[in-house]
């Protein structure tokens, strides 16, 4: 404990050390985290003020768009204060917030993208029960569920480093607190650690996708039996599903399977993952359905009366 303690922050490298590159990703990432809380948050009050959104999708939907928000929140905007001051320093409290509200949001939209792949398999293969199924009772216990296993996986994450001496030095290439970097940090030998890292990280990611992957394709096989119009709604509805998870799971699949080190990557594959795809995610889904659109263009005109 008393060699912990001889670190008390560490010094974050950011993206770039060019202060022209620092200015430019200051501008393009404001803007970015902008638009990502703008979308999110219209998603959010959408679904919460239209009754016309009544069905499990939505709820679900306005969930991943509420996780998505807080998700980003945990890096841009620390990302972009870094960005216009010369040190970039976290304290080690900060470090581990950091830490284990971006895995708490990560993981709990990992186990939310489960839920809404089962909500489209149920609504697809049993439409008749869907309602039934379904119910409200049943949805908030499924986003209870993925919130207590984001939690779960939140406090293994951070048990495991917050036990590790750190006695120096202190500066972390990367513009985040992440596993792999402060396991770099760490002055005892963090082999086992970081195969643990691989089987909580790295194992959730492959098992989730394919599971992910299996429903779809059931969802896809299926199809046959619906009329021309009912396969065009859901391979629309599916289709935005689909690159969602693709836009997660790829990159953290690539971060986070693999032996427990540090690479150049690293940093733009989190931008990716953190940045950019809480940022898609609500123009995938509002795009590509038409009542979500109809309910946010009734909730404008609503709104200039």
């Amino acid at each position: 404990m008393e060699q912990r303690n001889n670190v008390t922050e560490f010094v974050l490298l950011g993206l770039t050390q060019s202060l022209q590159g620092q200015k430019i990703l200051f501008v393009v990432f404001l803007l970015i985290y902008i638009v990502t809380m703008v979308n999110n948050l219209l998603i959010v009050v959408t679904v919460v003020v239209s009754p016309t959104l009544d069905a499990p999708m939505y709820f679900f939907l306005g969930y991943l768009s509420f996780m998505d928000a807080v998700y980003s929140t945990t890096v841009t905007p620390n990302m972009i204060i870094d960005l216009v001051y010369e040190k970039k320093t976290i304290s080690f409290q900060a470090c581990m917030i950091q830490l284990f509200v971006g895995h708490l949001s990560g993981g709990a939209e990992i186990l939310l993208l489960v839920v809404m792949a089962y909500d489209r398999y149920v609504a697809i293969c049993k439409p008749l029960h869907y309602m039934t199924i379904l119910n409200q009772q049943v949805c908030v216990l499924l986003l209870v569920v993925a919130w207590v296993g984001g939690f779960v996986h939140a406090v293994v994450q951070l048990l495991f480093v917050y036990n590790l001496p750190f006695c120096g030095p202190n500066v972390i290439d990367h513009f985040i607190c992440d596993m792999y970097p402060l396991l770099k940090l760490a002055c005892t030998d963090t082999y086992v650690i970081g195969l643990t890292m691989i089987a909580n990280d790295g194992a959730i990611c492959v098992v989730v996708f394919m599971l992910l992957l299996l429903f779809y394709g059931v969802i896809l096989h299926s199809l046959k039996n619906l009329s021309q119009e009912g396969r065009r709604r859901a391979l629309t509805t599916c289709g935005s599903h689909i690159t969602v998870v693709v836009l997660f799971f790829v990159p953290c699949i690539f971060m986070y399977v693999r032996p427990p080190s540090t690479s150049p990557t690293d940093k733009f594959l989190t931008v990716f993952y953190t940045v950019f795809t809480p940022m898609f995610n609500p123009l995938i889904y509002t795009l590509r359905n038409a009542e979500m659109k109809n309910a946010i263009k009734k909730l404008g005109t609503r709104k200039r009366k």
